[in-house]
């Protein structure tokens, strides 16, 4: 079985619980204003405009499809920030057997391995299969980064293996969750109660972003979500930053920290030590 990976970091220690090797997959189900990782969310349509850019020769094209040379590569990403489909001309296919023998030779080295994107969910059975095997050989914990839009039958079979979700919210009112990501958020918190009433709903992410999803009522209320649902899932209030985003909200301003601190300690007195706090 193949999948498609934007690219791999084999030592993260932000991606979960200890060090773990964090998988990005490409390919998104979403079109988030706010995108850090843009270059992930489509496939590749071979237009060739990342080959008009590139000045290194890294990038060529052959049998249609556009080939990477990494050692010829010096890292300038013009080639992402020339891609009008959001996509990366440094994405690969591998095969699962491929990426369980990385994953187990640098076992020793991890705690457990975190699959992200991008959207990874929408490569599911990849996923499921490559769990499987590690775990089959090995103690690693297995974790997904997901926005939560997700198939039913797709969370039933991840449920069935993996040992944690880090699941992102994006906004509570759907008419703003439509606006900055492009879908109803419905699915997403049918999701999240489900999730919640399991195990493995290790914690909950959301971005602010000021004059969007920063109204303190509606966080307030997620919060209480999280505290009626269940008693140990984690919320991460995290401030938007521009560094990195390449799309709508690019020239956006870091979000107010007088205003993000006044929000941290209103969610504190609801969640207490769950609610973490991002300096």
């Amino acid at each position: 079985m193949k999948g498609f990976i934007n690219r791999i970091i084999e030592n993260s220690f932000i991606d979960g619980p200890g060090n773990r090797m964090a998988i990005f997959m490409q390919g998104c189900n979403m079109a988030c204003l706010y995108c850090h990782n843009p270059e992930t969310q489509r496939m590749c349509t071979r237009c060739g405009k990342c080959l008009e850019v590139c000045e290194t020769g890294a990038l060529s094209i052959e049998e249609g499809k556009i080939k990477y040379n990494k050692k010829k590569c010096i890292g300038c990403d013009r080639c992402l920030e020339g891609c009008l489909n959001f996509s990366s001309p440094k994405y690969f296919e591998i095969e699962s057997d491929e990426l369980v023998k990385l994953i187990l030779d640098n076992e020793m080295f991890l705690d457990g391995i975190t699959f992200s994107g991008g959207e990874c969910t929408l490569q599911t059975d990849f996923i499921v299969d490559v769990v499987k095997k590690v775990k089959k050989n090995s103690s690693l914990t297995a974790f997904i980064d997901t926005n939560g839009f997700i198939k039913e039958e797709d969370l039933n079979k991840l449920i069935s293996c993996v040992d944690g979700f880090m699941f992102d919210v994006k906004a509570v009112n759907d008419d703003i969750h439509r606006t900055l990501t492009g879908v109803s958020n419905e699915v997403i918190f049918k999701n999240l109660k489900i999730l919640a009433k399991t195990e493995l709903l290790y914690e909950v992410r959301y971005v602010l972003v000021e004059g969007y999803n920063d109204n303190i009522e509606e966080i307030k209320g997620l919060s209480e979500l999280l505290k009626e649902l269940n008693d140990y899932t984690r919320l991460v209030l995290i401030p938007f930053r521009p560094f990195g985003v390449k799309t709508h909200l690019k020239n956006m301003l870091p979000f107010n920290r007088e205003k993000y601190d006044i929000i941290y300690e209103e969610i504190y007195k609801i969640l207490k030590e769950r609610v973490i706090k991002k300096d």
